[in-house]
């Protein structure tokens, strides 16, 4: 069975990854070599024609590089629900959106906040050998508010209404982001590119990555819905379907 649910996730990943690669492609790629322009102030001309063919190069490892990103996520989406499948609340497709929404957590929003995505030509403050490991540890640290926050809501849902459970679930997401900018240093200078355009350009990145998640998880909940594996997204904790 895990491994229906592994080639669900990369279907899904797939899926997922092709819009991705298209909006690299034609919205962030372009953006990006805005951006290095700006920080290296060149403007010069006499390479339209390499020009063209580094703009469709660009764009064919954006597709690429979106769809082995999306394939590797799903993957790891796939077999990450299997065995948290019992324990994420909600009924249904919402039950991949809680899963997408802590891999979000974890994978991207929580080590943002301390390792802002990278803009281009901008200096970075520390070495990638510091970076990693800060990055690792900020993973964990994400993945750890969001394992808190769906305790929390499992415990106050069999107690009280609905919207204080989600509300008192929620409560730990407002702990990294309140503490971490303030005890960490700026990790990257802008260089030569203006705070507006660099604070612009992380936040496509950051609504890319949540939209690669949203589609990740729209995409698997419709193929697991389909696949019929017991009730639909439901699952005992032994790991069987209900029912089987």
């Amino acid at each position: 069975m895990l491994v229906a649910y592994l080639k669900r996730g990369v279907a899904a990943g797939a899926l997922a990854g092709i819009a991705y690669g298209v909006f690299v492609a034609v919205v962030a790629g372009p953006l990006v070599g805005y951006v290095e322009e700006v920080s290296r102030h060149g403007h010069g001309g006499g390479h339209d024609h390499a020009h063209a063919v580094s703009e469709l190069t660009t764009a064919a490892a954006g597709v690429g590089g979106g769809v082995l990103w999306g394939v590797l996520l799903g993957a790891a989406f796939g077999v990450a629900f299997y065995f948290l499948e019992p324990a994420l609340p909600g009924r249904g497709r919402a039950k991949a959106y809680v899963l997408a929404g802590a891999g979000f957590l974890t994978v991207s929003a929580t080590p943002w906040l301390v390792l802002p995505p990278v803009v281009p030509g901008a200096e970075q403050s520390l070495s990638t050998d510091l970076r990693v490991p800060i990055y690792a540890g900020l993973m964990l640290l994400g993945a750890l508010t969001a394992g808190a926050s769906l305790l929390l809501y499992r415990r106050a849902a069999a107690r009280t209404t609905t919207r204080r459970a989600i509300a008192l679930g929620l409560s730990p997401l407002a702990l990294p982001v309140a503490i971490l900018p303030l005890v960490s240093p700026s990790a990257v200078a802008h260089g030569g590119v203006p705070p507006a355009l660099a604070t612009a350009f992380r936040g496509l990145v950051v609504l890319s990555q949540a939209g690669l998640w949203l589609l990740l998880a729209s995409c698997y909940g419709w193929l697991h819905r389909r696949a019929g594996d017991g009730s639909p997204l439901e699952r005992s904790g032994d790991g069987e379907p209900l029912g089987a």
